[in-house]
């Protein structure tokens, strides 16, 4: 099992955008049904990218300034950082494959 943390507004920074290695951020929501969908998704293929990526989740509800600094209008969202800088996003519950390739092709 890989540890998911919870990042919000105080520990973003530090956690997401100053980290060594990719990070995937899902922006989701405790009354969003498809985000729990995706989280099923991650889980599953969270552990193959283990010391690869690092996976944080990020409520919305919590982490306003930043959900909004990234124009987050739809959850689920995932967006990929490396380096400090955004370079994947997707938007709505994607497959197990989707995700996999959009990861394959950055880390």
């Amino acid at each position: 099992m890989v540890e998911v943390l919870s990042v919000n507004d105080v520990n973003f920074k530090g956690e997401v955008l100053e980290s060594p290695t990719p990070v995937l951020v899902d922006f989701w929501a405790t009354w969003c049904a498809p985000c729990k969908q995706m989280s099923e998704i991650i889980d599953s293929v969270a552990p193959a990218y283990k010391g690869k990526v690092k996976v944080v989740k990020l409520n919305v509800d919590e982490g306003t300034n930043i959900a909004a600094q990234y124009g987050i209008t739809a959850v689920p969202t995932l967006i990929l950082f490396k380096g400090g800088k955004e370079v994947k996003r997707m938007v709505g519950v994607v497959s197990k494959q989707k995700l996999e390739d959009g990861l394959k092709g950055i880390v």
